[in-house]
């Protein structure tokens, strides 16, 4: 689901790289098509935001943001200016709707317009409005099932400004959430029987939020944010050995603490992101029909985090793994592998967004 923002010129599938702006960073991905459904990495990057510069997935500061964004592009050696950026999954709201089979793209429209006046707590003439015809609805042989999708036009624009002030074209914006679920499709067709009929827990621990996805044959089927991040162990250091914020998050990215932060504030830390999980997973159980989740993907920069992945298969009694959206991808020359392995499931929609190049 993902509101084109003009058609792609020229040749069919010029370069287009994801761009990921979360509260932490920027990241960047860039796949080629090796037919067959192969792809090959050919670049990635990262380049962290200062403290604020991105809050609750709103843009505070454009020019922070499109500085970081121009430095990612030109760390990662790319020569593409067409970009792929997502939304937030809470700036949008999705409803799926039933119309009728047969009826004109400018037929459609009207009918979704007048379909979201209903659902949309905001006035259209403010709102960027897209929508996609998923299928014929269930039981209803003349109906087609439609997604819409919608978001204040502002926070498009403040997306679309960042790009553009870096020098590059906006092309396609996605949701984060369907961004990460298309990674995710790649990752779960190599599970056995093409991870047909499993029910699959995505857990992306981001700095701010844990974001929760339960898929089953590539539908999501639950979705909920929780308030829990990377920046609770960042504050415990801050608090702890009196640093800044700017200077405990740099030092537990290189691995500089004192001796004792491991058994301290890791381990609470660990245990705390293992709780959560549980949690979520009795939420998921309470609020649905679902009473069992066969695999546990973590992703997102603490999902590296070693032992916590063993901690939450211990915790939950289910299969977990750390995902990453390359595995089974080519690897360019220029790609660093080691850097790759440590990185990887930070980029799960910095992944899905590059995907959108071969839709």
């Amino acid at each position: 689901m993902a509101i084109d923002l003009g058609p792609l010129l020229g040749k069919k599938n010029p370069p287009l790289i994801g761009l990921d702006i979360s509260t932490s960073g920027v990241k960047l991905v860039e796949l080629s098509d090796l037919g067959k459904n192969e792809f090959r990495l050919e670049r990635f990057a990262s380049e962290p935001l200062p403290r604020g510069a991105v809050v609750d997935g709103n843009i505070e500061n454009i020019e922070q943001v499109s500085e970081a964004v121009r430095r990612v592009w030109k760390k990662s050696g790319t020569r593409a200016k067409h970009v792929a950026l997502g939304m937030p999954p809470a700036a949008v709201i999705t409803k799926k709707i039933i119309l009728p089979a047969g009826l004109s793209e400018d037929q459609l429209e009207v009918q979704v317009e007048s379909e979201a006046n209903q659902y949309i707590p905001f006035a259209l003439d403010e709102v960027s409005l897209d929508f996609d015809v998923i299928g014929p609805a269930e039981n209803a042989p003349d109906d087609v099932d439609v997604l819409i999708a919608a978001t204040r036009k502002e926070k498009v624009e403040d997306r679309v400004a960042v790009a553009e002030a870096a020098g590059l074209k906006p092309m396609v914006m996605d949701i984060e959430s369907y961004a990460a679920r298309a990674a995710l499709d790649r990752i779960t067709a190599q599970l056995p029987k093409g991870g047909q009929g499993q029910i699959v827990g995505l857990f992306q621990i981001g700095a701010q939020v844990t974001h929760v996805s339960v898929l089953q044959d590539g539908q999501t089927i639950y979705e909920r944010e929780q308030p829990f991040g990377g920046n609770q162990l960042t504050q415990d250091i801050v608090r702890a050995y009196g640093l800044s914020f700017e200077e405990a998050e740099a030092k537990k990215r290189a691995n500089e603490l004192p001796e004792g932060f491991e058994r301290e504030l890791l381990q609470p830390f660990m245990e705390n992101a293992a709780l959560e999980v549980t949690r979520a997973i009795q939420f998921f159980f309470t609020s649905t029909p679902y009473t069992h989740i066969d695999q546990i993907f973590l992703a997102g920069g603490c999902s590296i985090i070693p032992g916590l992945v063993e901690l939450v298969a211990e915790r939950t009694k289910i299969s977990s793994t750390v995902v990453s959206p390359f595995k089974g991808m080519q690897l360019a020359s220029n790609v660093r592998e080691k850097q790759l392995r440590a990185e990887a499931p930070s980029y799960l929609v910095a992944c899905g967004l590059a995907m959108r190049r071969f839709d």
